[in-house]
């Protein structure tokens, strides 16, 4: 599945790539301004995505001879009840940004265009903070529409562990 670019290489993470995985997760993070919010660590990546049954994938794109880490998309597979097939997510595409335009991010998601192809898939999915308007001139330039139709809800850890709470 890895290939071969001129300059860069796109390639499943293993386990061995937890510290540049994470890495990459500040980065974006920062990035998000959301630095605060990374509770990660390698330990949780390591049993959430390279265990007996993961919850996510990674890519990296890694650049020239010295295989130098310039980004990476992480993505899980759902189900559409509608379509009656599997849709990739995809949860973060980062490219640092000293890389930017130079093509790896697009190389990144034409990447997950190609596995989303190969497995089935009926849709690619995923979310952007509605200021981050580089990101959206980006999906919207690759044929993306916004889905305004719809709102995210979440329940974080703690509004999860007050409603089981009230189980019974």
């Amino acid at each position: 599945m890895p290939s071969q670019k001129p300059d860069y290489t796109i390639r499943p993470a293993t386990a061995a790539d937890v510290p540049t995985l994470l890495e990459l997760i500040h980065g974006i993070a920062e990035y998000e301004k959301l630095s605060h919010a990374v509770a990660n660590s390698e330990e949780a990546l390591l049993a959430a995505g390279f265990g007996p049954d993961p919850y996510f994938r990674a890519l990296l794109c890694e650049k020239g001879t010295e295989k130098r880490a310039v980004g990476f998309a992480l993505y899980f597979y759902t189900y559409s009840t509608f379509t009656g097939k599997p849709s990739l997510f995809l949860e973060d595409l980062f490219v640092r940004p000293d890389e930017r335009g130079s093509g790896f991010g697009k190389a990144l998601f034409m990447e997950l265009v190609k596995i989303a192809r190969e497995r089935g898939c009926g849709r690619m999915e995923w979310s952007v903070l509605d200021w981050n308007r580089p990101a959206i001139d980006f999906y919207l330039r690759l044929g993306a529409r916004a889905m305004d139709e719809w709102t995210v809800y979440r329940l974080d850890e703690a509004a999860l562990q007050n409603l089981a709470g009230r189980q019974g």
